[in-house]
């Protein structure tokens, strides 16, 4: 079921992307700043912003429903619950820790490190 809303989901992405993307370029993108008629000196929506307000609405449901799908199927499990019930404290786990002086650079001296002078 999961699989389904996730398809549906994808499918709506691109559907509404590419029609954002196929709209003039004059801000009347989902109809954000006013909603047409007399008063605002714009044009009622026409049908292509009306396709993406329910692309948006059917983008919207369906990222809500894959919450609540998520939600439900992990609501009796853990990340806790995956380890092993010897090795709780977990440095079973763990790789060793290398020791602090193989991972320094060899160095000429005692003395600070410089950078070499130019020749004349």
């Amino acid at each position: 079921m999961e699989n389904v809303i996730l398809v549906v989901h994808l499918i709506l992405a691109v559907c509404l992307i590419g029609i954002v993307l196929l709209q003039r370029s004059e801000g009347g993108g989902l109809g954000i700043g006013g909603g047409g008629g007399a008063a605002t000196g714009r044009p009622a929506a026409n049908p292509m912003t009306k396709v993406t307000w329910a692309l948006a609405i059917a983008f919207i449901a369906t990222s809500i429903t894959l919450t609540i799908v998520a939600a439900a199927d992990g609501a009796g499990s853990s990340v806790v619950d995956l380890v092993p019930e010897g090795e709780a404290g977990g440095d079973a786990l763990l790789p060793p820790v290398p020791s602090g002086d193989s991972l320094l650079p060899p160095s000429a001296g005692d003395g600070p490190l410089v950078p070499p002078t130019p020749s004349e």
